[in-house]
């Protein structure tokens, strides 16, 4: 009698299991069957939540389910990356990730969470920058600025448009690269940084292309070189650095998403070609290449995870090197 009772129970308990596997296959296929929930390092209205919105409103058509951008700026970003870190694995909570993600818990030690707290399912975008002199610095390419700066120790201004910012990261590679001396003035974002450019009282600058172009084209701030993987529509008389002889210091910062590391993988690849064929839209590539960005070739998530793991030996090192830290 005991063993028919157990051979029952065991039949139980393997029709249980098979069920619950069964069920959670299908809600991976059947993924997403609910809303999804986008949650922002950075305030509504920026870059970040305009690139946002211009792919997930593809997405949430496609899918034809809602997903809501929440953005949550605070503690510089790391407020909504502690949130996602923490959120159930099922693929119904994203975030924004770029090199910001890699620095911060490298700048700030009491972070709980890093790089590998998210498994990436889409990346998006190149996001380029230009660096740009004012015209009283007597040089018109990298290699005379470098040679400038080095005769003239400790006299240029860099601008510095807060701290652990893809400008300021990039700035401080290209200064430990370069070994020059120059003086690190704060700002608080670039469009302050830029306004002291113009006005001479900072001489050199990491800049958004969008944001200076105007300036270059009035001939009030003058281009070096362009960090970026191909020439800036807005300025294509601008080599890049690696065009310019400095490919070590054409650091390119990025755009992606993340999910809870121990998603299922069935969902992330789901995510993954959703993100992937959204970029082949035409209307998304327009506007997003409105916004002076390069849209990315298509990425698989492990790909995109290889881009943050080459990230991290690049910023974790100048980080530890120029010594860089966020107010605990």
């Amino acid at each position: 009698m005991r063993s028919v009772a157990n051979r029952k129970l065991f039949n139980v308990v393997l029709a249980i299991a098979v069920l619950g596997a069964a069920t959670a296959a299908r809600a991976q296929v059947d993924f997403p069957s609910r809303r999804v929930h986008v949650v922002l390092p950075y305030p509504a209205g920026g870059i970040v939540d305009i690139v946002t919105r211009i792919v997930t409103d593809r997405l949430s058509a496609d899918w034809g389910q809602p997903i809501v951008v929440e953005p949550k700026p605070g503690a510089n970003g790391n407020l909504a990356w502690n949130q996602v870190s923490r959120a159930e694995p099922d693929g119904y909570t994203w975030t924004f990730i770029s090199p910001a993600l890699i620095a911060n818990p490298r700048m700030q030690p009491s972070i709980k969470w890093n790089e590998e707290s998210f498994v990436p399912i889409g990346g998006v975008v190149w996001a380029p920058s230009v660096l740009v002199v004012n015209p009283s610095v007597p040089t018109s390419t990298v290699a005379e600025f470098i040679a400038h700066a080095k005769k003239n120790p400790g006299v240029l201004n860099w601008v510095n448009p807060g701290i652990g910012t893809s400008q300021h990261l990039n700035t401080a590679i290209f200064i430990n690269a370069t070994k020059v001396d120059m003086v690190a003035v704060p700002y608080r974002g670039q469009p302050a940084g830029i306004l002291d450019l113009l006005a001479d009282r900072s001489q050199f600058m990491i800049a958004s292309p969008g944001l200076v172009a105007e300036h270059i084209s009035a001939g009030t701030l003058k281009p070096l070189a362009i960090l970026g993987t191909r020439r800036s529509p807005l300025l294509p008389a601008v080599p890049t650095m690696t065009e310019a002889g400095y490919p070590e210091i054409n650091v390119v910062a990025w755009y992606g998403y993340a999910a809870p590391r121990g998603t299922p993988p069935a969902v992330v690849d789901k995510i993954v070609a959703a993100f992937n064929a959204a970029l082949k839209d035409a209307g998304v590539r327009a506007a997003l290449e409105k916004q002076h960005l390069q849209v990315m070739d298509p990425l698989s998530s492990a790909e995109l995870a290889a881009l943050v793991a080459s990230d991290v030996e690049k910023y974790a090192k100048v980080i530890r090197d120029a010594n860089i830290r966020l107010g605990e």
